[in-house]
């Protein structure tokens, strides 16, 4: 099981020197990667209609930025982006910021990318909401070719290129996961993507909830990606599968418990869960107790919680 540990974006605040801390005792105890959320706008939802969980209140760092300073206070530590709102965003410009962090941070990098759901964030970034499905389609695409070829040609809907090609290249394709639920989502997974980041969910039941709030086995939700996979010629086993743990998910809040989270784990686990990020937001802790938590997990984890 890979662990990795959510950077609590939200609550953390903005002093380096805890940013620093929390990056830091999360590599000393051995997690295996730092997960970060990602919005470059919030809005106001007295003004908007907004179907996320995230307002102007919100405090955000800019996520590429952050895993730079990331990457050079630490050394083993994986540095998952879960997940970037891809279609919001130029191409070319996060083909090429992810093949600088991913070089300089020595290939730890992992770029998990989604949809989103704030239009207002779209709109100020200059793009289409009513497109995204499809501009993400075609930016997966795109991405690879950059990642891996010299000199790109490409005729699509929403990008157009001749000849050209970002420099420095990455030295291996770089992981791509893919967050979501939906249908259209897990076959995107099946087709293109490396893993998916599954979210949150009760392992009691092992269910996520459809976009109507019904109960989905996770091992059906599998299944789709599975099918798509196969479609493509691609071998599912590939395919890894993350959940977030304790996080506010789909069943609410999960009072802060490290034997209950350490537990959980184990659950998604053997429900064949293969990446799993601890997720602290919405405790009420204090950057301090954010850290601390991440300690107390781990020790329940070890001792077979």
């Amino acid at each position: 099981m890979h662990l990795g540990v959510v950077f609590p974006q939200i609550e953390i605040g903005a002093d380096p020197g805890v940013v620093r801390a929390f990056a830091e005792t999360a590599e000393g105890l051995g997690y295996d990667s730092i997960l970060t959320y990602e919005h470059v706008l919030g809005a106001d939802p007295a003004r908007h209609a907004l179907v996320g969980p995230y307002t102007h209140m919100d405090a955000f760092h800019e996520p590429f930025v952050l895993f730079g300073y990331m990457a050079g206070i630490t050394t083993t530590i994986e540095l998952w982006l879960g997940v970037l709102v891809l279609p919001q965003r130029q191409t070319a410009l996060v083909a090429k910021q992810a093949a600088t962090l991913d070089i300089l941070s020595g290939e730890r990098f992992t770029l998990g990318v989604g949809v989103g759901w704030n239009q207002v964030e779209y709109h100020a970034l200059g793009q289409d909401f009513r497109t995204r499905g499809r501009r993400f389609e075609e930016q997966i695409r795109l991405l690879r070719m950059l990642w891996g070829q010299d000199l790109v040609t490409f005729e699509g809907e929403f990008d157009q290129m001749e000849a050209a090609g970002i420099n420095h290249r990455p030295n291996r394709q770089i992981p791509l996961w893919i967050g979501g639920w939906a249908d259209p989502v897990l076959r995107r997974i099946g087709h293109w993507a490396d893993g998916w980041l599954a979210s949150a969910g009760s392992p009691k039941t092992a269910h996520l909830p459809d976009r109507t709030g019904n109960p989905v086995g996770l091992a059906n939700r599998m299944k789709l990606v599975e099918a798509a996979a196969r479609e493509k010629g691609r071998d599912p086993s590939e395919i890894g599968v993350g959940m977030l743990i304790g996080d506010v998910g789909f069943e609410g809040l999960v009072p802060w418990d490290p034997a209950e989270f350490a537990h959980r784990t184990r659950v998604w686990e053997d429900a064949g869960v293969t990446h799993s990020f601890l997720g602290t937001l919405g405790q009420d802790f204090t950057p301090a107790q954010h850290i601390a938590a991440m300690e107390e997990f781990m020790v329940a984890y070890r001792h077979g919680g």
